[in-house]
């Protein structure tokens, strides 16, 4: 373990940190709050860790596989930490296991939410948490390869461990150019958005909030009522197609952009995409209609907007869906499960693991009946290698195991069984709100302390792919070479 560069890009990350913090206390003071104090203290205790921690001398300035992880999962939960603390000292947060779990549902894309009165909050404070978001979307640790590219060889580790998707590749020969192509569709999508709200009739604060949340699949509002507050079918729409964009993988936008499209649309996972959340609309939308007597129109704009919103785990609804048929509701909790494209900045399992697993199954079944035959698994005409496989069965397994038993921690809580089995498959997932109590009309304020540190950590398992916490369990990890 390279301990003193692990050290040396931990404070790298925390003035990345710092530097975004400016953007809140430039905000707060410009609409004239006292919280612009709290981002300033924040950002000087920051900017002093992230200085001490680059002074430490490092021996060799190269990466091993077992750092990338270790340093994934060490900024992230010393980003988190530090990122609370202006919630705390303004107030807005009194207790500091709130300010954690909204740091940590902000920086996974999350979005769930302990606060009961969002619309109360600073407008300094709110656009912090919108941030938080649009950080974490794309990676803290891939801006940082962006903004430093002297990072060596090694520096792809960093990208493999923070980047959500069993099969991780790189665009352009050096890691620095990948990183750099990868946050400019972000910050394409993201000013794209901004200029389609603010045409829609949004003001330009919220649009920018609002399209920080949208394309990070974060799904933070200013609104107690979310994007349904608006009451605008324009906004409704827009906010739809850039969550959609934003479930897509990234290097099929990339390769789309360099004019491939054809080959982009042969994507089997793009493919998978779009069939999963076209059928969940249409059967949604029938189940609203034959159940619950909606009127076509509203039952085809609230199936669409909320099971977008699902499946790529933005968490933005313009229905209470906990009121649904149970039959809808189900239908949801499936989305929530599958996630949408790896490589984009969506949570769940990630379509390419269920494609994966389900062509596993096949192959399984075709060994059962000719025990002779021999047979690969292939993706868009390429060999996966049994490795890949393997790897996402694995993740299925930790998965299937962290649900349960943070279902079963929650459960102290006694707030019943669909409470405490959603608010791990939304914290896990990544999706944001969840079932019963903890519906676009809720929030996770009734969980016990406890319970909300629980969740943050199952926010990070889920957002980091589980293996760079997990890999931090095992006392090899640790030993020298």
């Amino acid at each position: 373990m390279n301990f003193r560069l692990i050290l040396n890009i931990m404070g790298y990350t925390l003035w990345v940190e710092a530097g975004c913090l400016l953007l809140p206390l430039l905000v707060s003071a410009g609409y004239g709050e006292a919280c612009w104090e709290p981002f300033l203290w924040t950002l000087g205790l920051c900017s002093l860790c992230g200085l001490i921690l680059t002074r430490i001398p490092a021996r060799k300035n190269r990466l091993q596989g077992r750092d990338g992880y270790a340093v994934v999962a060490m900024a992230w939960i010393v980003l988190c930490l530090f990122g609370a603390v202006p919630y705390v000292l303004s107030g807005a947060v009194p207790h500091y296991a709130d300010a954690l779990f909204e740091t940590a549902s902000g920086l996974t894309t999350t979005g769930a939410t302990i606060l009961t009165d969002v619309e109360a909050m600073p407008r300094g404070i709110l656009f912090w948490r919108a941030l938080t978001q649009w950080m974490g979307g794309m990676g803290v640790l891939v801006l940082f390869l962006a903004l430093m590219p002297r990072t060596g060889a090694g520096a792809v580790h960093l990208m493999r461990a923070e980047s959500p998707g069993p099969i991780k590749s790189k665009l352009l020969p050096h890691v620095s150019d990948t990183a750099k192509v990868l946050y400019g569709i972000y910050i394409g999508l993201t000013a794209a958005e901004i200029v389609a709200l603010c045409l829609a009739g949004m003001d330009f604060y919220e649009a920018v909030l609002h399209s920080f949340s949208t394309i990070s699949t974060g799904g933070f509002s200013t609104r107690n009522a979310s994007i349904a507050a608006f009451g605008s079918p324009a906004i409704t729409w827009i906010v739809a197609i850039f969550m959609f964009l934003s479930g897509i993988n990234f290097s099929l936008i990339f390769i789309s952009l360099r004019g491939h499209i054809r080959a982009a649309l042969h994507s089997e996972e793009l493919r998978l995409y779009t069939l999963l959340t076209l059928g969940s609309i249409g059967l949604i939308a029938a189940s609203l209609m034959v159940q619950q007597s909606v009127p076509l129109g509203r039952a085809l704009k609230d199936s669409v907007f909320n099971a977008v919103s699902t499946v790529t785990t933005t968490g933005f609804a313009t229905a209470d869906f906990a009121q649904w048929p149970v039959f809808g509701q189900m239908l949801l909790v499936i989305l929530m499960f599958t996630g949408a494209c790896a490589g984009s900045t969506s949570g769940g399992i990630k379509v390419s693991r269920i494609l994966l697993l389900g062509k596993l199954l096949h192959r399984e079944i075709k060994k059962i009946l000719h025990p002779k035959h021999i047979s690969v698994i292939t993706v868009d005409g390429q060999l996966v290698e049994d490795r890949v496989v393997s790897s996402a069965a694995a993740y299925m397994v930790a998965y299937m195991i962290l649900l349960l038993g943070g279902a079963t921690l929650l459960a102290w809580d006694n707030l019943g069984f669909t409470e405490s089995f959603t608010a791990v498959l939304t914290c896990l997932g990544n999706v944001g709100p969840g079932l019963g109590r903890l519906g676009p009309a809720g929030n996770f304020s009734p969980f016990s302390g406890f319970s909300k540190v629980v969740m943050s950590l199952l926010m990070l398992l889920g957002r980091l792919e589980l293996m760079p916490i997990l890999v931090m369990l095992s006392p090899r990890m640790w030993r020298e070479r």
